[in-house]
Parts: C-alpha cells; structure tokens; sequence
C-alpha cells in the first residue's frame, strides 16, 4: 500500500527531469556542431599537446631518462645479501687419501650459507671493493654432526691491471647520450610542430579551393540568371549563353572535387592533431606575420650549440676510441691484482664463529699473456684504427653538411621573404581585378571568355599566396628544427615533459 504512493512521485519527477536531461543535450551536440576556428600557432599547439606522435615521443624521452637515473645508480654503493638455504647432497663421491688412492664414499649432507656484502665500484681505477660478512652451516647426516664456520667481517678488492676500463667509459659516454636525448627531445617536438603545418597548409590550400569553387559556383548562377533574362530580349548569343550554362556544370564539379579532398584532408588533419571527427573546423590564414631578418653566423652558432648533432659527432669520435682502447688492452699482458683481509672462524654452534676469530688474509695476481694467437689481436688493432679514422673523415664531413645546411637554409628563408610580399600583392591585384571583371560582364562590357580569363588569374594568384605562405612557414620551421632556436621570440627552444617526475625540466 505504501509503495502506491511512491509510484504518481516518481512519474512526476520523471516529467520534470526530462526536458532538462534532453535540454542539456541539446547543448551538447549544439557546442559540437559550433564550427571551430583555429589559426596556425592553436594546430601547432594541439599537436604538441594531444597528437599520438607527442606521446611517443614522450615515451621515448622517458625511456632515456630513467636509462641515466639507472646508470647514475650504478657507481652508488651496493647492499646485497646472498645465500644458498638449502642445498642438500646424497651420494657416492670419490675422496682423494692421504696416499693419493681414490676412495669412493657414501656422503649426506645439507648446507646452508648466508653472506651480507656491500659492494662498491671506483670508476676512475676500474676497482672493486667490497665489505662482507658470512656464515655457513653443514650437517652430516652419517657422522650425525653440525658445523659451522663463516667470516665475521672481510675486506676485499679486485684491480685490474693494463685491462680495459668499461666503467671509465661508461663515465664518458652515458652523460653525452643523455645530453644527446634530450636535444633529440626537443627536436622531435619541432618536427611535429612541422608535420603540423604542412598538414594546416595542405587542409588551408584545399579550404580555399572549396570556397573559391563556392564564389565560383555562386557567381555562375547568377551570370546564368542575367544571361536567361538578356536571351529573352534578345542581348545575348546562343554561344555565350551555352558557355554561361557549361561554366556552371564546370563550377559544380570543381565545388565536388574540392568537396571530397576537404572531407580526406579534415579527417588527415584532426587525426594527427587530436580534434574530434565529428567536430566542425574552419581554418585562418595566418596574415599577420612578422617578416624578420635571420643572421647566419647567429643560426650556425645557436644550431652548434642546441642541436644533437653537435654531442652525437662527439660521442662517435669517443666510441671509435673506446673500441680502439678496448682492442689494444685485449692484445697484451692483463693482470688482475685481488686480496682481503678479515676475521674467520669455526665452531659447533653459530656464535663460535665470533668466538676469538683468526686473521683470514688473501693477496693474489692472475696474468694473462698470449704468446700465439696468429695475429688476430694485431688485425684488431688495426681494424680499431681504421675504424676510429673512418669515425673522424665521416663527423668532419657530417659536420661540414650540418653547417652547409644550416646557413643555405637561412639564406633561403631569406629570399621567401620577398617571395612572399610579391604573392600577396599580386593576390590583392588579382582579387581587385576579378571583381571588376565581374561587374563588367554583368554589365555586357566583355565576354565571358574575358571574364573566365580574369577568374583563372583569380585563382591562380590566391593559390600561389597560399604556396608562398606555406613555404614560407615550412621554411621557418625548418629552421626551428636546424638551430632549435625560435628567432622571432630570441630565445632558446625548451619544452617540459610531463610523464617525467616534476623535479626535471628540460
């Protein structure tokens, strides 16, 4: 009875709550349908942003950055503890008598062992040393006896001698791949900002060939409208009006062409930058561009100093003398000098073993030398060598290229500047032209081929703006990406990457 009053509530919140949840809607998709205007630097940004070449780029940065944090920790000290609990051996084992005759013996045994060491690396030598503390257990099953015996505290090294010191170089090289990785970072960053902009222009060329092929269109129609009412008092020739009607077909079928290049090049451009498919998109031609000038020996000097390359040329020339180094140590006499020192002891039970320990004393030289080897270590060598000097011909020519590169681009970037001056003026010329034209043919004072002439010039001009634009900003970060430098602001390129921890900036 009581649930019957329940049920006229709940229809009554279920009307009211119904227009407001269908009203909220509404707003959505009409937010979704509000068309999104977006300039150059607002594609730029998403795509640094949200695009997935971003986050694999981050990722990628990740990757190198916790590659150094791990090669930092190898040279820290070093806590370990080992142990063997337990090993249990049963069977018959050949025992050497004092005599020298062998004697096969039943045995059962169980071993334990635990050893607590702290380890640490000396880089700069090569040496190893450690401090450790050990105990062992046995337990003969036959004698029906334990033992125990372990070293309370022991030191010890190993010291390689006229070897190859890996940790020396690995101090080399690793802070140079690092330095390498993050300027590869901020690179990769700037080619996507680049892939973004050719993606804006290439969507921008084919927008403005769309909205031209509607100005198009638009105007067909209504030279079609004033050609119908001069035919029917007899002003225009059958000739001009059939060219009237096929501009017309010619106009829609260049406004559907451009139509399905829109649609591939708008799902190119919002997949790449992260935009919703569904999200309607308009495009603004950058306009307001700051012409500046770029000093060569500036841009070579920022390149050098920003770019990978400079670290990468480094560290090749560094590895062709890490492999030669480790051919000529591999080649002749390797020692390796290795001693401790500390307490050990005995006993029947655990604490005998702490129980007035003895000295436990070690010092020993291992040598290595080959006497015949045929002259593989000889052909090493030399293979080291010419590896090494095919390493440096190979950085001086990358490096001549890198700096060729550098200054023929911005001497390039240079001469779009007037390039670019010269398209604009002569889009302006070429619109201004175009609308006379129009309101001369509308008014009969030429022929349609006249003004089909003048919409070619039209079309041409805005075409070959759009082209010098797009050139021009192509161009421009291209030279972002060759000096890693953003001239226009005169400052150094830097970008965070947050999936690293907050303390880390680029």
């Amino acid at each position: 009875m009581r649930l019957s009053f329940l049920y006229p509530a709940i229809l009554i919140v279920c009307l009211v709550a119904a227009p407001s949840i269908a009203q909220e809607k509404k707003g959505d998709e009409k937010l979704k349908n509000i068309k999104m205007s977006l300039s150059l630097n607002d594609i730029v940004d998403l795509a640094i942003k949200k695009s997935s070449a971003v986050r694999y780029v981050q990722n990628t940065d990740l990757n190198s950055y916790w590659r150094w944090k791990n090669f930092q920790k190898t040279f820290l000290p070093n806590l370990v503890v080992a142990g063997t609990v337990p090993s249990f051996n049963k069977a018959t084992v050949p025992v050497t008598q004092p005599d020298g005759s062998i004697q096969f013996k039943a045995v059962s045994n169980l071993m334990a062992s635990a050893n607590l060491s702290l380890n640490q690396y000396v880089p700069l030598a090569g040496t190893y040393i450690y401090a450790s503390t050990s105990a062992n257990r046995a337990q003969d099953f036959y004698q029906k006896q334990t033992t125990f015996s372990g070293n309370p505290i022991s030191f010890g090294f190993y010291q390689p001698i006229f070897a190859y010191n890996w940790m020396k170089w690995s101090k080399k090289l690793e802070p140079m791949i690092y330095n390498e990785s993050q300027k590869n970072f901020i690179q990769a960053i700037e080619a996507i900002a680049y892939t973004a902009t050719a993606h804006f222009f290439n969507y921008l060329r084919i927008q403005t060939d769309y909205k031209l092929a509607e100005s198009a269109l638009k105007n067909s129609n209504d030279n079609l409208r004033i050609a119908k009412t001069k035919q029917k008092i007899g002003q225009i020739s059958e000739n001009d009006y059939s060219r009237i009607e096929l501009s017309v077909l010619n106009a829609q079928k260049a406004l559907n062409s451009a139509g399905m290049l829109l649609k591939n090049s708008d799902f190119t451009l919002k997949s790449y930058v992260g935009i919703d498919q569904n999200q309607e998109i308009d495009l603004q031609m950058p306009l307001n561009i700051t012409l500046f000038d770029i000093d060569s020996k500036k841009a070579l000097a920022e390149a050098k100093i920003n770019r990978p390359e400079t670290i990468n040329f480094e560290r090749r020339l560094v590895n062709a003398d890490q492999s030669l180094t480790a051919a000529k140590r591999a080649s002749g006499l390797v020692a390796t000098l290795s001693g401790s020192y500390g307490l050990s002891n005995s006993g029947v039970s655990l604490s005998g073993i702490y129980d007035n320990p003895q000295k436990s004393e070690v010092l020993q030289l291992t040598v290595s030398i080959p006497i015949l080897d045929w002259g593989r270590a000889a052909s090493a060598v030399k293979m080291a060598e010419s590896q090494r000097d095919l390493a440096e011909f190979d950085v001086q020519k990358a490096r001549e290229d890198f700096d060729r590169s550098v200054i023929v681009q911005v001497e390039q970037f240079s001469l779009l500047r007037g390039q670019l001056i010269t398209a604009k003026e002569a889009d302006r010329v070429a619109e201004n032209g175009y609308k006379i034209a129009l309101k001369r043919f509308q008014n009969g004072e030429i022929s349609i081929t006249d003004l089909n002439i003048a919409l070619s010039e039209r079309e041409s001009a805005k075409r070959d703006y759009i082209g010098s634009l797009s050139t021009y900003w192509l161009a421009y970060y291209n030279l972002r990406i060759l000096t890693l430098y953003d001239f226009e602001t005169d400052q150094k390129i830097k970008y965070e990457n947050p999936r690293l921890p907050s303390d880390t900036n680029k």
